[in-house]
């Protein structure tokens, strides 16, 4: 996959690894879709789309950038679901180790067991916000654990998962499921205090995984599995605003986008969406802080922990 040189175009000299704040990870996997396929593409239709976004945040008044954006190389490890996942955890953890606000893009979701495995080694009490029209809470699918349909069963069992949006499921993962902390879609649509009820139950540190599929079809139509009934783009920005105020969002994924050649909005949805959520954690006073800062009472990993004796050398 041939990667942009920066991210979004961005000066090189924002997109160096030594002194950039943020780190994105392609990951063009598509490995167990089991509908249709193409999320493999999505990383570089969302790189294309990145490098035609305006990079000044009005309702931030931010140049989020300017905090330094490093390009990482593309994770093309496609032997099998298993094996790609290790890899994923093996490179997200080792940007996280060194002290880099990380984030991947995919590919289809089965890339977050290797995302959120790497966060909950380096963070403790954490939170999973899981955002999404499906469950994805398979133990196993298609004789796999690896597979999309079990993205978060992992995180079921080794994180506090809080689900938002979900409007499809088999009955199965209902044995699964913690009913108290799923917010179905139907559900959200008659609750005005939903936000405010998910926010409630998140722990200090957050993981978010988002998958393009929780957004309404009208507005994401390219994605492998669109669902009729989803979240529109200013009630989601609401959201994921409070979530990063309210809370120390540590990294998040984005998957799913599954690109179309006649439908371009899609991917710059997702370039925005994504570069928004960047733009609401460094325009928060109490998250911003400068790489080699000694205050550490400014930096947000100041409650990293659990960190293995990983080899740091890229």
């Amino acid at each position: 996959m041939n990667t942009s040189k920066t991210f979004a175009g961005i000066p090189q000299e924002f997109g160096n690894l030594s002194t950039s704040k943020i780190v994105v990870i392609p990951v063009p996997y598509d490995g167990t879709s089991t509908w249709q396929k193409g999320a493999d593409k999505g990383p570089q239709a969302f790189l294309d789309a990145a490098e035609n976004m305006e990079l000044y945040d009005i309702e931030t008044d931010s140049e989020v950038y300017k905090e330094g954006v490093y390009l990482a190389d593309a994770i093309i490890e496609n032997s099998s679901a298993e094996a790609m996942v290790d890899v994923v955890h093996n490179v997200t953890k080792k940007y996280i180790n060194r002290n880099k606000f990380v984030t991947v893009f995919g590919g289809e979701h089965s890339i977050s067991i290797g995302t959120i495995r790497a966060f909950n080694e380096c963070f403790n009490n954490l939170s999973v916000l899981h955002i999404d029209a499906h469950a994805d809470l398979r133990k196993e699918y298609e004789g796999s654990a690896y597979n999309h349909a079990c993205a978060v069963y992992e995180a079921n069992n080794t994180t506090n998962l809080l689900q938002v949006g979900i409007r499809s499921m088999d009955i199965s993962e209902k044995r699964n499921m913690n009913p108290d902390k799923v917010f179905f879609a139907h559900e959200m649509s008659v609750n005005e205090d939903w936000m405010d009820d998910v926010i409630d139950q998140l722990t200090e540190n957050v993981f978010i995984t988002f998958d393009l599929d929780a957004l309404d079809p009208s507005i994401m139509p390219s994605t492998g599995t669109p669902e009729p009934g989803g979240l529109f783009y200013y009630e989601t920005l609401e959201f994921l605003k409070s979530v990063f105020d309210q809370r120390n969002v540590v990294g998040f994924d984005m998957v799913e986008l599954c690109p179309n050649e006649n439908e371009k909005s899609s991917d710059f949805l997702a370039a925005k969406l994504f570069y928004k959520m960047l733009s609401y954690k460094f325009s928060s006073k109490e998250d911003t802080y400068d790489n080699g800062d000694d205050n550490v009472d400014d930096n947000p990993f100041n409650k990293l922990s659990k960190f293995k004796n990983d080899d740091n050398d890229f």
